[in-house]
């Protein structure tokens, strides 16, 4: 299932990614301000990526530790666009699916195509 999808803003690729306030609602932070989420990437790989909330009334979540290696590894670019979903992988022990897009020029026609790992 689909949680969301974005657009990558500069302050998204270079420091944290922002996340939309309705996430909140398909994380556990366990009364803390902060959770490491288990995220499966396009290649099959395990990620950990730290979640952060803010205190107080604008607790609006950012992920910050582990986003900027994924950025780094897939060489994203403001433009691109990030999906997460909700898929448990019991065997590979991810929570979420991540994955990165960048628009595409197909037969004229301007598409989202999968942006594969840079290495």
């Amino acid at each position: 299932m689909q949680i969301f999808s974005k657009v990558l803003t500069d302050t998204d690729v270079r420091f944290r990614f922002s996340l939309p306030t309705h996430c909140l609602q398909h994380l556990d932070f366990a009364g803390n301000n902060s959770v490491d989420l288990h995220v499966k990437d396009s290649c099959g790989e395990l990620r950990v990526i730290r979640c952060l909330k803010r205190d107080g009334d604008y607790d609006k979540p950012v992920l910050s530790k582990g986003w900027r290696q994924f950025v780094t590894y897939y060489e994203l670019t403001v433009g691109d666009k990030v999906v997460l979903y909700s898929e448990d992988d019991h065997n590979l022990g991810s929570q979420f699916r991540i994955e990165a897009k960048r628009r595409i020029n197909l037969f004229g026609e301007e598409v989202w195509g999968e942006v594969t790992r840079a290495n």
